[in-house]
């Protein structure tokens, strides 16, 4: 699939590069310089560089897995730019390590990015945030997908949701660039929890009209996945009652956020 633009801001866009079976790999640019996300694949973004005649200037990585670090290398041979990532994941190749708390003004565009610890996938998984009025902007990794979240390769079901909690509480109109399209997969799975949510409805309807004609799904909004994505509500009565209904929960066993993670991610694990 050749790159598209899936948003702008002022002088700044997002290109989606698709690489691998299901993978989004993000280039923000201006026009002449460009930063990349999680590039898994050196190829499809030496590819788009050339096509839309952008230099490189920063690496920004989320977390450690080879679908997300893998093109660095190569990257580097072409590009002598800094590497930005967790400071806690183990990743040889980052030459600026962050945590939670910590701010990129990003080399070569006028962009800064908020830095938070967002552990469960990984347990030093981080995600950034444009914070900037009018263009907020999330590129969250494997953590929070488009109806869905990352696996627990690493973390615990509370640090999970202690990560989607601070997540959701982005601004509504923050746009989500996370890593994968499995959006549709992920909707079957929240339809089979909250057949009644109406808001669930039209976005299956939106997002299957979308991958009909190869479009992704993604970029979300907080909006979006607070409305329609069972790992941001957990607190309601028709997740609960399905889960307990499922034997997921055990009746009357009380209905904690951290518990109904838990039982919600077993189950979509086998789903």
């Amino acid at each position: 699939m050749t790159p598209t633009p899936t948003h702008s801001s002022a002088t700044l866009a997002v290109l989606t590069v698709p690489a691998f079976k299901d993978n989004y790999l993000w280039l923000i640019h201006d026009g002449v310089h460009a930063a990349v996300v999680d590039p898994g694949d050196a190829a499809p973004i030496l590819a788009a560089l050339q096509a839309h005649g952008l230099t490189l200037t920063a690496i920004l990585l989320t977390h450690h897995h080879a679908d997300h670090i893998g093109g660095v290398a190569r990257l580097l041979e072409h590009s002598n730019v800094p590497v930005f990532g967790p400071r806690h994941d183990g990743i040889a190749v980052v030459t600026h390590p962050l945590g939670e708390g910590d701010r990129v003004q990003v080399p070569g565009l006028a962009l800064e990015l908020a830095v938070l610890d967002v552990p469960g996938h990984t347990n030093g998984h981080i995600a950034y945030v444009r914070e900037d009025a009018g263009a907020h902007w999330l590129f969250c990794g494997d953590t929070l997908f488009g109806a869905g979240c990352g696996r627990l390769f690493e973390g615990t079901p509370a640090q999970m949701a202690a990560s989607l909690a601070k997540l959701a509480a982005l601004p509504d109109d923050t746009l989500v660039y996370c890593a994968h399209e499995y959006t549709l997969s992920n909707l079957r799975f929240a339809e089979a929890l909250e057949p009644g949510n109406r808001a669930l409805q039209l976005r299956v309807a939106n997002d299957s009209q979308l991958r009909g004609t190869n479009l992704p799904t993604i970029p979300s909004t907080i909006a979006i996945e607070k409305a329609t994505n069972p790992f941001l509500r957990t607190g309601e009565a028709a997740i609960v009652g399905s889960l307990t209904a499922a034997g997921r929960l055990a009746p009357g066993a009380g209905a904690d956020a951290v518990t109904v993670f838990a039982a919600l991610r077993e189950w979509k694990n086998t789903f």
